[in-house]
């Protein structure tokens, strides 16, 4: 009876290292690889570049491969449980660092089931991660990163979203991550916000500003990331003018934009009920989203309504009622606000609208509830978190900080710890080495 190797694998980005492993692989017996799905992959480290349908189809004409089977998990053990392998093999590279818990794991299933581990030496000169970088140096394209947000709806149980008002934050939102045992965390995409755009330029927050204007600065972003971008959309404007807006930003790869259910001259809410002015009919914002919909090239495109109920005073009722009907106009995802320091009205909303709709998303922005950790939110039923003006309200304290330090002491000196060296931002931008 033949037997069976078992090599996981996430298949991204193929390099000699793989085939050398499946190529070890073919001398104990028919090679099973299981092919970690988005899933898997994305909780612990990025969504990767192809989907597993892509992967799967490469990796089912590498020579030696006898069958591609899913693996949920970032763990080997329910598929060796399941499949039970004579053997499974891996680098011996996982002997230290974060999957060494992974591998005393395996150990020991394998053991129970009368298998064997077998490692082999880890090719030298190849790094996943520096290939990683240089992938990521040449960039997107539009289509590529139009898709990506569903599909880390898809992938992840939180996706995690940042604002980025210029190409530097974008490339720190690109960038920046934390490593917790064997998972990495990142920022999942960027919130391009009509409130730190025009901030970050001395204007007030209106919205005058037309689509043109604000599209010359989100080239910035999009010139040097790649990573999925929600475009802050105001009320949409007209009908007429929102349809303009979905076809341009589904154009420039944009994956959603969030309009809001308000009309009249734009106040920040920030600034109490009375900036609401009123709410739009629930009929003429409908009309609205299905005019957006109807005026989409792709399915990828999404158009998220953002209800202002709960800002304007009224109760969830009116908030649920609001959501269902924007569900049911098309509405690909639901942006609930609230300045309610607690919390507890947009947890109500979330629990209750779960009821009814168990897979549309919810959009939450924690501002004024930012003691709220994202598990909890995520338990509540919430999709996508949005952080959305935390880099404009660091950069200026600092930024004051350093100018009044300057002033008081008549030299630069005394602010030298305050300031990153020019050096290492300048290493940040693509092609400056």
């Amino acid at each position: 009876m033949d037997k069976t190797v078992y090599i996981g694998m996430t298949a991204d980005i193929m390099h000699p290292g793989l085939i050398h492993i499946i190529h070890e692989a073919t001398k104990y017996g028919n090679v099973m690889i299981g092919l970690l799905t988005d899933k898997a992959i994305a909780y612990h480290k990025r969504l990767p570049y192809l989907t597993y349908e892509q992967r799967k189809e490469i990796v089912e004409n590498i020579k030696g491969v006898s069958i591609v089977v899913p693996q949920e998990e970032w763990s080997y053990v329910d598929n060796l449980k399941k499949y039970k392998p004579d053997f499974i093999i891996h680098g011996d590279d996982w002997q230290d660092g974060p999957l060494k818990e992974i591998r005393e794991q395996v150990y020991e299933i394998m053991n129970e089931q009368g298998g064997k581990v077998i490692e082999i030496p880890y090719t030298k000169g190849i790094n996943s991660s520096s290939l990683d970088k240089e992938i990521k140096s040449i960039g997107t394209t539009p289509d590529i990163r139009l898709k990506s947000l569903r599909r880390l709806i898809d992938a992840k149980p939180i996706v995690r979203i940042l604002e980025a008002h210029d190409g530097l934050c974008g490339l720190i939102i690109e960038n920046i991550e934390v490593q917790k045992g064997d998972k990495r965390e990142v920022f999942d995409g960027m919130w391009s916000s009509s409130l730190t755009d025009s901030t970050s330029k001395g204007k007030p927050d209106i919205e005058a500003v037309d689509l043109t204007t604000r599209l010359q600065d989100l080239n910035n972003i999009l010139e040097c990331t790649t990573k999925p971008i929600i475009f802050d959309g105001d009320t949409g404007g007209k009908i007429e003018h929102f349809v303009f807006t979905v076809r341009t930003l589904e154009r420039h790869g944009i994956s959603a934009v969030i309009i809001e259910d308000k009309v009249g001259l734009k106040k920040n809410s920030l600034f109490g009920t009375d900036a609401i002015q009123t709410q739009d009919t629930i009929e003429n914002f409908c009309n609205k989203i299905k005019a957006g919909k109807e005026a989409r090239v792709t399915d990828d495109f999404m158009i998220i309504a953002r209800i202002e109920s709960l800002i304007a005073g009224k109760p969830v009722g009116d908030a649920l009622e609001r959501a269902y009907a924007y569900v049911q106009a098309g509405a690909d995802g639901i942006m609930i606000h609230s300045k309610d320091k607690s919390g507890e009205d947009i947890k109500e909303f979330c629990r209750i609208f779960r009821k009814t709709y168990t897979h549309t998303p919810i959009v939450v922005v924690p501002t004024t509830y930012d003691h709220v950790y994202e598990s909890e939110l995520q338990s509540w039923g919430a999709n996508i978190i949005i952080y959305a003006n935390h880099l404009l309200r660091a950069a200026y304290p600092a930024m004051m900080n350093v100018a009044k330090t300057i002033l008081e002491n008549e030299r630069a000196e005394e602010v030298r710890t305050y300031c990153m060296p020019i050096k290492e931002i300048l290493e940040l931008i693509p092609g400056t080495k």
